[in-house]
């Protein structure tokens, strides 16, 4: 099935420490890219409000558990919530804000000399943040899922969903420790990018 330029390509029931949990897999339809996929409770019922994590990929945090951010630890938190909850993660394949791993990478090492995250993706000539929603969209469309409680820190995302038909009943706040490597990412976050931090 066709949703706009993505399409469901496969899906399976996978078991996880955080329990069973759906497994679809979406991409354009003639993309070498990596796809998207949605992570969905067996449970979840699309005609109520439905708590949903858009993610996106960050393998420094979420495979190799780096300090440099927080990314793996609001992945293993979403985990937690969507088994409780029945919900849904929608895990984009946008890595570095949507400028790559390699880039990505290169402005830690200008980070090393000082830059912030900002600073550092502007420098290589990239906008502070690139992600796009657009396919967490049609996977939502996909799902016939309208309304939600967003897990987020992030106040793009909901000013996304909502003006693009998936209206966002409310903001699930994501409350995590910093690390000691971490702290001036989460300051950059909030006082340059507008994230908000409960």
């Amino acid at each position: 099935m066709c949703m706009g330029e993505i399409k469901l390509f496969s899906e399976a029931r996978v078991p996880t420490k955080y329990g069973s949990f759906d497994m679809l897999a979406f991409a354009q339809k003639d993309s070498d890219k990596m796809p998207h996929v949605a992570i969905v409770s067996p449970h979840f019922k699309k005609d109520s409000v439905v708590l949903l994590r858009i993610h996106s990929e960050c393998m420094t945090g979420d495979v190799f558990n780096s300090y440099k951010c927080d990314c793996g630890d609001q992945l293993d938190l979403s985990f937690q919530l969507i088994q409780e909850h029945h919900g849904i993660i929608i895990y984009l394949r946008q890595e570095g804000r949507g400028i790559g791993l390699i880039e990505k990478l290169k402005a830690y090492k200008l980070q090393e000399q000082g830059l912030d995250t900002v600073d550092a993706n502007l420098q290589l000539g990239h906008q502070a943040d690139q992600r796009d929603y657009e396919d967490a969209i049609s996977i939502l469309n996909y799902l016939g899922i309208e309304n939600v409680d967003l897990l987020t820190n992030n106040p793009e995302k909901i000013d996304y969903l909502n003006n693009h038909g998936v209206q966002v009943r409310k903001r699930v706040p994501i409350v995590l420790p910093a690390h000691r490597e971490s702290k001036e990412y989460f300051e950059t976050k909030k006082t340059r990018m507008g994230h908000l931090f409960d």
